[in-house]
């Protein structure tokens, strides 16, 4: 189906597969410029894994920093990702290099406003060149009202991160939300967005005030509308097209008859990578389940979450990414089988799942159990369970949330030592009460600290784990990406085994090798290279990349 821009000849200057953060600014980028662009999506809806994500970008020394107050160099940048991520190459320095540009030319030319956040720490705060605010930059909120009917082709956010069925919540909002009961300025703000909510649903399937990654997915859209650019859903790919000895096209599944759809300057391929290939999953990453060593081969060639998994009410399966709303909260820690902390469970969420490879080898990690008390599942809810829900029934009914009236019966319902997790929360609560971490040290640095409660003293991270009863859910490892991918050059070209580009092919977001080298330095390190090699890919072809003569 095709939405916009009908071209009966089915010849194009650029053609991009996939309409994630990366496609979308690679086809903003060829449009603004002039080229002729189309945008062919797999599936029905827009927007990819960034519809779901937190939006974040990571654009070190970006523009917005100086105005704020917030300063960095590339020379800063380079420092911390030397540091996290290894020995740097043309790719990481291209990156360093032009993202300030990049993001300047989406806020200048199209509708992807983004803002550095004054705090918002790297994930390893205390490497050289660290920064604990400014690099990491987030959409404006964006009213959906603005796309009309093409509201619908925007894939929703997942239905656990949304509230009354369809309404996103901002992250300064989420404390009125928590302080609800406890402050009437609170109160009134959430009162305010739940009529704004109602409003919104009388005429629209979900809430129209867009924020997060979400937002961002919105306004790449909003843009390529804007710009008139084809988009084709529901459209498979059945083959590159080669001619002369350079990508010229793609053939399509039309109908289930095949349909050659030409480029005259080239393809971008920015599909998301493998997460989805059953086949490519078994070769390149390792197992999921069982005992794993962090130095496996494919280890590095994933962005991990720990994860829980769940059935929704609808019959759907569910899969819960543990990333920053319960790991680091007060009154939460991880246990392996044998009923013992295995790592800071307030590092970063790739960080965790390193730690429950690594666990193979004293006790396996896999899966690990998260722990809280009835206060904490309260204040701040464990996966799935949201805070403040008043009906936990469902959850354990159906085996997600496990519960217990003390906790040598939740080690039994677990299946771990009850002497050991005795032990571990008696080691837990001493140390929640003096506010230090003896064994791993978390709420250690300002990273612990962003992901904690602030008004919880005198660590933000840990609480003791006292008020019954007791709840758990298993956690396993999880990606939210692939990170090996194509090798491309300093541009996104693809390039061939011998190290030359493939002419006419280029590569961004997870289809693309990461520049991280399997590491995750900071909030938005996916985000951030999809949008600004997608810029690099559309430039080069603006050009004439490696169009003939």
């Amino acid at each position: 189906m095709i939405e916009s821009g009908r071209n009966e000849n089915g010849s194009w200057d650029v053609i991009v597969l996939g309409a994630g953060a990366g496609g979308m600014a690679a086809a903003i980028v060829a449009a603004r410029e002039g080229l002729q662009v189309l945008v062919i999506e797999k599936t029905g809806l827009v927007g990819g894994t960034t519809a779901f994500s937190g939006g974040m970008v990571w654009v070190p020394n970006n523009l917005k920093m100086a105005a704020a107050g917030l300063k960095d160099s590339p020379e800063a940048a380079e420092r911390y990702l030397a540091a996290t991520a290894g020995p740097g190459d043309s790719l990481r320095r291209a990156y360093i290099a032009h993202a300030p540009e990049a993001i300047d030319y989406l806020d200048r030319n199209s509708a992807v406003n983004l803002v550095p956040l004054a705090f918002y720490p790297d994930y390893y705060p205390d490497e050289p060149g660290a920064t604990t605010g400014g690099r990491v930059m987030e959409p404006l909120p964006f009213d959906a009202n603005i796309l009309g009917r093409a509201f619908k082709m925007l894939r929703a956010p997942l239905p656990e991160f949304t509230l009354l069925g369809g309404m996103m919540v901002a992250r300064p909002d989420i404390v009125h939300f928590r302080s609800i009961f406890k402050s009437f300025r609170s109160a009134l703000r959430v009162g305010q967005l739940v009529l704004s909510y109602a409003v919104e649903r009388i005429r629209y399937h979900r809430g129209t005030n867009l924020v997060l990654g979400n937002a961002l997915a919105a306004r790449l859209l909003k843009s390529l509308l804007d710009l008139g650019v084809t988009i084709r859903r529901n459209t498979a790919i059945r083959r590159l097209v080669m001619q002369n000895g350079r990508v010229a096209g793609v053939e399509i599944d039309a109908g289930g008859k095949p349909l050659v759809l030409a480029a005259r300057r080239g393809v971008i391929l920015a599909t998301g990578g493998f997460s989805h290939n059953r086949d490519m999953r078994e070769h390149y990453l390792p197992g999921e389940a069982g005992p794993v060593s962090a130095t496996a081969e494919g280890a590095n060639d994933a962005f991990w979450v720990p994860a829980s998994t769940f059935t929704r009410r609808d019959g759907s399966a569910g899969v819960y990414p543990h990333t920053v709303t319960d790991r680091g909260k007060p009154g939460m820690f991880a246990v392996n089988a044998a009923g013992r902390r295995f790592t800071n469970e307030s590092n970063s969420y790739h960080e965790f799942v390193h730690a429950m490879f690594r666990a193979a080898n004293a006790s396996p990690a896999i899966p690990a159990w998260l722990i809280c008390d009835r206060r904490s599942l309260w204040q701040y809810g464990l996966g799935a369970v949201k805070p403040m829900c008043l009906n936990i029934a469902p959850y354990r009914r159906s085996g997600y949330l496990k519960e217990a009236g003390s906790l040598a019966e939740l080690a039994e319902i677990i299946g771990v030592d009850g002497a050991a997790l005795a032990e571990t929360v008696t080691t837990y609560n001493r140390d929640a009460a003096t506010g230090v971490d003896t064994q791993f040290g978390r709420g250690g640095n300002a990273y612990h600290r962003y992901v904690g409660d602030p008004a919880n003293q005198p660590n933000p991270c840990m609480r003791p784990v006292e008020t019954a009863p007791f709840y758990a859910v298993a956690l396993v490892p999880a990606d939210l990406g692939t990170a090996a991918g194509l090798r491309t050059g300093p541009n996104a070209a693809v390039l061939d085994k011998a190290g030359l580009p493939v002419p006419g092919l280029y590569a961004c977001g997870n289809d693309m090798n990461s520049i991280m080298q399997g590491s995750y330095p900071g909030p938005g390190i996916t985000l951030g290279p999809a949008l600004v090699f997608g810029y690099l890919a559309a430039m080069d072809l603006v050009r004439g990349g490696s169009a003939p003569g």
